[in-house]
């Protein structure tokens, strides 16, 4: 069987600390499999550049010049990680046999792509690097990682456990995923709903090689949140619940009111009411913000903006 023709799409976003190593590690590993027959010789290295502020798109361009095995993509403003993940996805979804998606920041065994060849060879359309475990973490990162995988899984969107964007996809499955029309991107959930066979390759995850982390709390946070109201409706209905639980406890409340009036035992009582309207009042807030965010992200959808802006592509 013909050997396949291999993409390995790599988002940067001001990594030209690591950017150097990555591109090292990544030739060096296309031309061990191109030599041992494994991918054919047409290969590529595909970085994208996501807007950078730093000198990636310099480094790539430089990089660009020297090897031929490796090509560039600039984006024309910073478009985010999963939108600079699609960009790369999509530019070469016509040209792949398979495409391999991985951060610039080496935490991610560039080796366990010979394991998802194996299992593509196999027949799998979809290869999911998964980590086999977090030592290289914080006791607080830890906590934060595995909690957010099971709360995605616990409101509905179909992750896969301790899997990041590090996957094997074949042409098959990138062109079925070409298919999603969504703004929003949340990839993680969007691969386990294409349907075709999949595999798991497991790797031990490293520290960043060089750089600062573009993954603080504050922004898991919001990678959390978008994952959950891009797949599930289960927090409108939390506070549909919410609101019949708070209703059914004010005709109790509203019962008792008449009985202890009418036993002339009526007390004002302030700290309770404040108690009530503080709760009250913020649980409504709660909902109204809930209900924004998912009335916002539908206003960004209808709009049908770009999710990336092609600035230049050295090939």
């Amino acid at each position: 069987m013909k050997p396949p023709v291999l993409y390995i799409v790599v988002p940067c976003y001001n990594e030209q600390e690591v950017l150097p190593e990555t591109s090292k590690r990544l030739r060096h590993l296309v031309r061990e499999l191109t030599g041992q027959g494994k991918i054919d010789p047409a290969s590529r290295i595909t970085l994208v550049d996501d807007g950078s502020k730093d000198n990636t798109w310099k480094i790539i361009s430089e990089l660009c010049d020297r090897h031929e095995c490796i090509e560039g993509l600039k984006l024309a403003h910073n478009a985010g990680h999963q939108n600079a993940l699609w960009a790369g996805l999509m530019t070469v979804k016509d040209k792949a046999d398979a495409a391999v998606s991985i951060d610039a920041d080496l935490q991610d065994d560039v080796e366990a792509i010979r394991g998802f060849l194996e299992e593509y060879d196999k027949g799998a359309d979809v290869v999911y690097g998964v980590r086999s475990k977090r030592e290289t973490d914080t006791a607080f990162k830890r906590l934060t990682a595995e909690g957010f995988y099971k709360f995605m899984n616990f409101m509905g969107a179909d992750v896969v456990y301790n899997h990041a964007d590090y996957r094997l996809l074949s042409q098959r499955a990138l062109q079925a995923l070409s298919q999603f029309g969504e703004v929003n991107l949340f990839l993680r959930g969007m691969v386990p709903m294409l349907g075709f066979k999949t595999a798991k390759v497991y790797y031990e995850r490293a520290e960043r090689f060089a750089g600062e982390s573009k993954y603080p709390l504050k922004k898991m946070l919001s990678f959390a949140l978008e994952g959950v109201t891009s797949f599930s409706i289960k927090p409108i209905r939390w506070v549909f619940f919410t609101g019949v639980i708070f209703a059914l406890l004010g005709i109790v409340m509203a019962i008792y009111a008449v009985i202890s009036h009418l036993a002339g035992a009526t007390v004002a009582g302030w700290s309770s009411i404040m108690v009530s309207l503080w709760i009250i009042g913020g649980v409504q807030l709660i909902a109204l913000g809930l209900i924004g965010e998912y009335v916002g992200k539908t206003y960004i959808e209808t709009k049908h903006r770009p999710r990336f802006i092609v600035e230049e592509y050295k090939h």
